[in-house]
Formats: structure tokens, sequence, C-alpha cells
């Protein structure tokens, strides 16, 4: 089965490397599924979910804010102003920050607290 490499790089840190048979990310757009073979992209992401479906047949989803996704030679980079695992996520936390956003009408706010939710539940 043919793979891509995939790096999920945050501005302060590396959240996720490896192969996969998938990636699944929000541009401008919209969303965009990117398979190997792929034709070299350039984009400029948007807050959301990104699905990794692993080589192993796992899948990985991080909540991601903010920056590029760059597709060439079956290598996949998604550079991230913020990116967190589904796993490090505190859903309790999400959604008290939810709550507030909505109380204080800030909606970038609310979308990220959104985006995590929806990242730690699967439900794009």
């Amino acid at each position: 089965m043919a793979e891509l490499h995939v790096e999920l790089v945050a501005a302060d840190r590396s959240v996720w490397s490896g192969e996969a048979t998938l990636v699944v990310a929000r541009t401008e757009s919209g969303d965009i599924g990117i398979m190997p073979g792929h034709q070299p992209l350039l984009g400029v992401l948007q807050s959301g979910p990104v699905t990794i479906r692993t080589s192993e047949g796992g899948t990985v989803v991080a909540a991601v804010h903010d920056g590029f996704i760059s597709f060439a030679d079956n290598k996949l980079s998604i550079l991230a102003e913020i990116a967190e695992l589904a796993d490090e996520i505190d859903v309790a936390r999400a959604e008290r920050a939810l709550e507030r956003a909505k109380s204080d009408t800030d909606a970038a706010a609310e979308r990220r607290a959104e985006v995590r939710l929806a990242a730690t539940t699967g439900v794009h």
C-alpha cells in the first residue's frame, strides 16, 4: 500500500510524525484529503480537526489552529500555530472554555474550543 510521510508541527513542538495513507485537513478552500501521489499543494489552514489514517490502520486526530499545509514528493507538512492531539485535550476544560467564550461572545475562542471538542470525539 502506498504511503506518505506526515509531519505535524506546532509553533512550540513536533506533535506527530509518521507514515499515513490519508490525511484530511481544513483549508481556506474547504476540507481536503491528501493521499499518496496527490498533486503538489501549498495551502493556508483554518482551525479544524486534522485526521490522519496511519499506515498501521489507526487514526490520529488533532485540533489544529491556523497555519500552512504543504505536500510534495509524498511528504506532507502541517505547520500550525497551535496543534494538540485529541488524547492530550482535557474535555472538561475545553467545555468550560466553550461556555466562557459563548458568554463573552468571543467568536475566535468559541471556534478554538469547538475544534478541540470535535477532535476528542472524532466528529467534524
